[in-house]
């Protein structure tokens, strides 16, 4: 592993400790989590270059969260 310096928000700092204590975590091993999790997000290749009858502009951030949490699965658009 390689060594990273981050500076942080003092609020964010306080909940990422709390969350370390309640978990018996590391803090290092939650960041890595989360940036892991992040970095392996899917980024839509396209919006709005065309018609889909159940996502538009509105709907499409929460369906691109759910799909991000793993609450429902992707699907082809083309």
């Amino acid at each position: 592993m390689e060594k990273i310096t981050l500076y942080l928000p003092k609020e964010l700092k306080r909940l990422l400790a709390l969350k370390a204590r309640r978990e018996g975590r590391s803090q290092s091993e939650i960041i890595r989590e989360a940036l892991a999790r992040y970095l392996a997000r899917p980024e839509p290749k396209s919006l709005g270059a065309g018609q889909d009858l159940e996502l538009s502009g509105r709907t499409v951030e929460a369906w691109l969260e759910a799909i991000w949490e793993g609450k429902t699965e992707s699907r082809a658009h083309g």
